[in-house]
């Protein structure tokens, strides 16, 4: 009762009322500038999230690191979002050599779930140094270069996670065959164990789903290794790429500028045709035998394989890989290809982040 008095005599007031009103402004606004009081999803303040404890001039996360190599020493490109000390997660990007920027999609997702995560351009690739000693382009120098990033930004099997698609999902199951030990999880995107079962899947299957004129011509052409020819790509960007590379009728920005980039510098198209092959119909270069399908049963850390059913990669022989290592599961993007995490990117994503949940809370 004496408390419904005084709000009448507080309305009655004018001073009081204008007092009232002040007042509340005021907690609006500071309620509303305080620093750091919007959230992550995992309830992080953003003040802490984008702290990167940086002294001197602040660089938003973009950090070189030095890797040796027997060719010398030379810096790689990385750049870091967030700061979770139980979940640091490294983007490898395909190509080899494409670079990083088609992943920049994670940026929309992985900030939300607390996630720290890195994008980073493996040696040779667009933003790192670009040696011209071909001897640094194998599997293992890759695999230790992996290594030296991860002792670099403080990960561990605590809490490092590796997320690889297309060759970097080869670099991310090798990486796990030598380094398991400092691993927390593995994601493989669209990237099958098996260069050959590669190739057969390109030949047997992909190429019996295009135009036989179209086909006919795209292999004249690379019968010829005529591969500057620019009736070449004029061939498979409509009936290949949009296929089974990336289906959204407009490519976003990343994409194009990963695919302007590997095209049109000389160390990073030098590297993809070196190891890849000139080919789009599967592996001919130094990864044309590549074969670790019997090994998989080896790997014994948490690990999901994405499969989508427009990939260039057999999505029944990703289901297959989930079955072979030790504690698999396995993601499937019934309306993806080759770049799932975009022409499918709400199941790819909801699915990578349950997993990486699942892991993190030990319920996986």
């Amino acid at each position: 009762m004496k408390l419904n008095k005084f709000f009448t005599f507080c309305t009655k007031s004018t001073e009081m009322r204008n007092l009232l009103i002040v007042f509340s402004v005021m907690l609006i606004v500071f309620s509303c500038t305080q620093p750091g009081t919007e959230t992550t999803g995992s309830n992080m303040p953003v003040s802490q999230y984008f702290n990167y404890g940086d002294t001197g001039v602040q660089t938003a996360g973009v950090k070189l690191i030095p890797v040796t190599t027997p060719a010398g020493i030379f810096k790689v490109w990385t750049k870091r979002f967030g700061n979770n000390p139980k979940i640091k997660v490294l983007l490898l990007h395909g190509g080899p050599a494409a670079g990083h920027e088609y992943m920049e999609c994670f940026e929309s997702f992985f900030p939300n779930e607390g996630f720290e995560f890195y994008e980073y351009d493996q040696l040779g690739a667009p933003y790192s140094d670009q040696p011209k000693d071909s001897s640094l382009w194998t599997i293992p120098r890759f695999v230790d270069e992996v290594e030296q990033v991860r002792k670099a930004i403080g990960a561990d099997s605590t809490n490092f996670y590796v997320l690889g698609n297309s060759w970097g999902g080869i670099l991310g199951m090798e990486y796990a065959l030598k380094y398991q030990g400092n691993l927390k999880g593995l994601i493989v995107a669209n990237m099958v164990a098996s260069a050959p079962e590669y190739g057969k899947y390109a030949e047997e299957v992909l190429s019996k789903t295009m135009d036989p004129k179209i086909l006919n011509e795209i292999k004249s052409i690379e019968a010829k290794g005529d591969f500057g020819n620019p009736r070449y790509m004029e061939l498979l960007m409509p009936n290949f790429y949009k296929q089974h590379i990336c289906r959204l009728a407009e490519w976003p920005d990343a994409i194009n500028r990963t695919f302007a980039h590997l095209g049109g510098m000389e160390v990073p198209s030098q590297i993809y045709t070196i190891m890849q092959g000139p080919s789009e119909f599967g592996i001919s270069g130094r990864l044309a035998n590549w074969d670790i399908k019997n090994r998989l049963k080896e790997i014994r850390i948490p690990t999901l394989m994405v499969g989508a059913k427009f990939d260039t990669m057999d999505p029944k022989a990703m289901e297959e890989q989930s079955k072979m290592v030790q504690k698999g599961r396995y993601l499937y993007c019934p309306n993806g290809s080759h770049m799932s995490m975009w022409d499918d990117q709400k199941v790819f994503m909801d699915g990578v982040i349950e997993f990486i949940h699942d892991v993190n809370d030990g319920k996986f």
